[in-house]
């Protein structure tokens, strides 16, 4: 008897969402730095054990946006949480409930929403600060269930999982028990890309980039990606291209050796960046990187 479940993985920005989705997954399908609001789209991973079949739904961290741009992931994370079964809420060990996770909480209790309370990073504190969590938490909402966990080691995964499995439902599955997600390679390739420049580059500027793959070859075993970066301002171009082009060539390292991993081949790796002033404020550019809200 196959079983499913659509499972909503929501909290605010930089609490390990991607971390936890990757982990459960076993493979890299959303891009994690240490930086917030790293996830723009709704990523879906998809777990399948046996008769079992999971479909999670990372979201972009909830906050208090800025621009279009930032208004369309809040959007993103809201209508993700109006079709799924149940939601999953990453926080961290903080005494008391957050502005944002109120919020979270709120919308919860206006769905009539089940919901897993998922405590990431708990290696981090101490056990005092877990319990305290745990009754703030508790006293705020009927969570289903409390789950403390590192999600970046894979310590309580299982026991997540376990809980999960309340949720399933009798039905058929809606992907092959191969898949791991449904982004096509491109978004993915695009999305590894963002990533390193996260990781490469300080404070605002990363915020204010997207990627397009503007060509995609496959070619004696060698598929060529040409990737277009762009930024807001001139001279964060000429920071991301680096002295003598070390950075943007540091980048593309990085990135080529993800993309080959993915792919399982090797892959040229062509990138150009692009100023487009305060693309993050306008509609047809958000719409035009790929941040779509029919998606």
């Amino acid at each position: 008897m196959r079983k499913t479940a659509f499972i909503a993985i929501v909290g605010r920005p930089n609490v390990g969402k991607s971390t936890l989705l990757n982990s459960i997954i076993g493979e890299k399908v959303a891009i994690v730095s240490k930086k917030p609001q790293t996830t723009r789209n709704r990523i879906t991973g998809i777990y399948t054990e046996g008769e079992d079949q999971f479909v999670f739904l990372d979201t972009p961290g909830l906050h208090k946006p800025r621009t279009k741009l930032g208004d369309y992931m809040v959007k993103t994370t809201s209508q993700t949480l109006g079709g799924v079964d149940y939601a999953i809420l990453v926080v961290e060990a903080r005494e008391e409930v957050g502005d944002i996770e109120a919020e979270i909480i709120k919308r919860f209790g206006q769905d009539g929403m089940r919901a897993i309370l998922v405590i990431n990073k708990v290696d981090t504190v101490r056990s005092a600060n877990i319990a305290r969590t745990i009754a703030s938490y508790a006293a705020a909402f009927d969570f289903d269930a409390v789950v403390p966990m590192c999600a970046k080691s894979g310590k309580g995964k299982e026991i997540l999982l376990d809980e999960c499995r309340r949720y399933l439902s009798e039905g058929e599955w809606l992907f092959d028990e191969d898949m791991i997600t449904d982004q096509p390679e491109r978004a993915i390739a695009a999305e590894i890309i963002r990533e390193k420049l996260l990781r490469e580059l300080d404070e605002e500027i990363p915020h204010g980039t997207a990627v397009t793959i503007e060509e995609w070859k496959e070619k004696g075993g060698v598929v060529s990606i040409r990737a277009e970066i762009y930024c807001e301002k001139q001279s964060h171009k000429g920071i991301i291209i680096g002295k003598k082009g070390a950075t943007i060539e540091t980048i593309g390292t990085h990135a080529r050796e993800d993309i080959e991993r993915m792919l399982d081949t090797k892959v040229f790796l062509d990138l150009y960046v692009r100023v487009k002033e305060n693309w993050r404020d306008s509609g047809f550019n958000i719409t035009d990187f790929g941040y779509r809200d029919d998606e």
